[in-house]
């Protein structure tokens, strides 16, 4: 393992001087909660470009898409954070006619990269958790009936004398509903 990677695999303090900004939420507003973890953007964005974007506002459009627009980085988050992973030299920049400025990926940040597949795994399947419970929010109906099912679990399980029979049926219950909601046509 190349020492010098650890700089970014998000464990070391000297890592967050940029991305303690991440906590920005795109349109919506709402609750001010992070989206990615600390060292997270980073990977992401090494990511996108082993595929396509090559240029800053394409990376925030693309992670933009990539969260369902849950998520929009500012160029305040993307740029230092660029500016990072070309220090580290996982990235190049060079400079296109025109005076835009074309973003790579290098060999030491593919090689990164594979290090923290794994971890690149999680982040993907937390977006999609996350994304799937945001399009079930936006319908007034399915809030609703979620925060019914989520108050009434609450007040049985957790304010409730439950014993081990009774949280085998609701168990149960739920079991059944999830089967029944993936047998719909």
């Amino acid at each position: 393992m190349r020492h010098h990677h650890s700089a970014c695999d998000g464990e070391h303090h000297h890592c967050s001087e940029h991305e303690h900004g991440e906590h920005r939420h795109g349109r919506g507003g709402g609750r001010r909660q992070r989206f990615f973890g600390h060292g997270e953007l980073r990977l992401v964005i090494l990511d996108i470009l082993t595929r396509n974007a090559s240029h800053g506002y394409e990376l925030i459009k693309e992670i933009e898409t990539l969260t369902q627009g849950n998520y929009t980085p500012s160029p305040g988050v993307i740029y230092p954070t660029l500016d990072f992973l070309q220090d580290q030299q996982l990235i190049s920049i060079s400079e296109e006619e025109g005076g835009r400025k074309k973003i790579a990926i290098t060999a030491q940040g593919q090689a990164w990269m594979d290090e923290n597949k794994e971890h690149l795994e999680h982040i993907h399947a937390r977006i999609s958790a996350r994304s799937v419970g945001y399009q079930l929010r936006k319908d007034p109906q399915m809030k609703r009936a979620l925060e019914n099912f989520k108050a009434v679990l609450d007040l049985k399980v957790n304010q409730g004398d439950i014993s081990a029979a009774q949280l085998k049926q609701i168990v149960g219950v739920i079991d059944r509903a999830a089967l029944e909601i993936s047998q719909l046509d």
